[in-house]
């Protein structure tokens, strides 16, 4: 049986409460009708004397300073996003201020509800190991109150052998602060073709811009639009087109003396305000070098949207919309180098088949190629893939998962050609990895997931979610997975 082949280790990660981060509170925003109580706090913290001011403040600082980076330079940020509430700002002393501004905070547990669905790459840092040893960078989805997930990260040295070690993930949480960024004509354009957005207000503006610019340029640009073009029916809506289409394009960054476990990835943009799921990371080489890619689904409550993200070093992260029809539904993932020039990504745009999609000239990923569908009794429902493919000799695994009765998901497996990826080679006949009695029970029942792992030493390490709750580890030799496959039907099948 191919379930065999996989060997679970008893490393596991597990949801920790105490991994928090601070956000933003302002009374009555979390209400059904919006009726901010934000003044009337303010007034309240003003009366009150120096000296209870001072206590509340010592008392937070002890109950709280050692959770959290900065704590002081988060109160003072929070007091600035509600000052223009505070009838007397001029008279508040700065103490008053530092109080104001932890009463509009909150701790938030960002893996308080689950940890699941991680990948794993090679870590940026690769000093102090021993023989076989090889560190890595395993992302995960971390899911808080309100079914909120981000994208947080841990590290662990693998090898020699079976050998796993998970680094410790405590200290205190760091989000990823907006940086600047230089943004992508070609990207605009292909954003604004996506809403069918094509006037002389878009062109003249396109015209304008050079192929890489600053927020400073952008708005340069707009304000220099004619008279004529602004007063026509559609101005102010074109105007509201590009200012939103430019700014699902932003740049994140982390204090360099931050560990890589103490980075949160935070939705920052409003597609992305209801989480940041499913990040499939790889390591992307070019005749530039390595640099991290990924892939992860924007959620705003109502509408999906894929996203892409780089990074040279997990420290900076440059975020970026990915367009057109190949790019349509979750779970995109990207090659680790082009394919006879081109730029390949998995897919599943309908919903249930796994394709392929190329990137065109105009940055949009085309319509996909079919490669396969469900098939086999354990995937019948839908199938699509774990997470970038990985470059074997034998052509390019492709991990998959299928979702059968009672919607349990298992974990199956493609070969697909190295120079052709367009034709599945050979198909694992049977799930590789199953819920077991120890993964049934969690946050979503019967699920084992893997946005993606990595070749070591001839073995497939693979890191999975179990039942959207935990995270653990199994193995595969790569040679008895490859083995284990049968040829795939000849093209007009099911696979072809």
């Amino acid at each position: 049986m191919t379930g065999t082949l996989a060997v679970r280790h008893g490393v596991t990660l597990t949801p920790d409460p105490g991994r928090v981060i601070v956000k933003l509170f302002v009374p009555g925003e979390d209400a059904a009708v919006v009726r901010t109580r934000a003044g009337a706090l303010i007034d309240r913290v003003g009366h009150l004397d120096d000296e209870e001011t001072g206590r509340l403040l010592r008392d937070i600082f002890s109950r709280f300073g050692a959770r959290h980076r900065d704590l002081d330079g988060t109160f003072h940020h929070h007091y600035d996003l509600v000052r223009h509430r505070a009838a007397r700002a001029r008279d508040l002393s700065p103490t008053t201020r530092l109080l104001i501004g932890a009463y509009f905070s909150h701790e938030y547990a960002v893996e308080a509800a689950a940890l699941c669905n991680p990948s794993m790459v090679a870590h940026p840092d690769q000093t102090g190991l021993g023989a076989g040893q090889l560190r890595v960078a395993v992302s995960l989805r971390q899911i808080g109150e309100g079914h909120l997930s981000s994208i947080g990260f841990a590290t662990a040295v693998i090898g020699p052998g079976h050998r796993l070690t998970i680094a410790d993930r405590s200290g205190p949480l760091v989000v990823g602060q907006r940086a600047g960024v230089r943004h992508r004509r070609d990207l605009l354009a292909a954003g604004l073709t996506e809403v069918d957005c094509d006037n002389e207000i878009t062109a003249t503006v396109l015209d304008a811009l050079p192929e890489r610019y600053d927020e400073a340029t952008f708005e340069r640009v707009l304000g220099d639009l004619p008279p004529e073009l602004l007063s026509r029916s559609t101005g102010l809506g074109t105007l509201e087109h590009l200012r939103r289409t430019n700014a699902a394009s932003y740049a994140t960054t982390f204090p360099a003396d931050t560990a890589l476990h103490q980075r949160v990835l935070w939705p920052a943009t409003l597609a992305e305000s209801n989480g940041m799921e499913d990040a499939r990371f790889v390591r992307f080489f070019d005749e530039s070098g390595p640099v991290y890619r990924a892939t992860y689904t924007a959620y705003d409550g109502r509408r999906i949207a894929t996203r892409a993200l780089a990074s040279g070093d997990l420290r900076r992260f440059e975020i970026t919309p990915m367009r057109g029809p190949g790019a349509r539904n979750k779970g995109v993932a990207l090659f680790p180098r082009t394919v006879g020039g081109r730029h390949l990504a998995l897919c599943r745009t309908d919903g249930e088949t796994i394709g392929l999609t190329c990137l065109d000239g105009e940055n949009r990923w085309q319509e996909p190629v079919p490669l396969h569908a469900p098939r086999d009794s354990w995937e019948l429902i839908q199938v699509g893939n774990c997470g970038s493919p990985i470059e074997t000799d034998d052509g390019w695994l492709v991990l998959t998962h299928g979702v059968g009765p009672m919607r349990r998901y298992a974990i199956g497996a493609l070969l697909l050609d190295l120079r052709r990826p367009e034709r599945v080679v050979a198909r694992l006949p049977g799930a590789l990895l199953a819920p077991e009695e120890a993964d049934r029970d969690g946050y979503v029942p019967n699920v084992v997931y893997s946005c993606g792992g990595l070749v070591h030493d001839g073995e497939l390490w693979l890191p999975y979610g179990a039942s959207d709750t935990r995270v653990g580890f199994a193995t595969v030799p790569v040679a008895a997975l490859v083995a284990a496959m049968v040829e795939s039907p000849s093209p007009g099948g099911p696979d072809g």
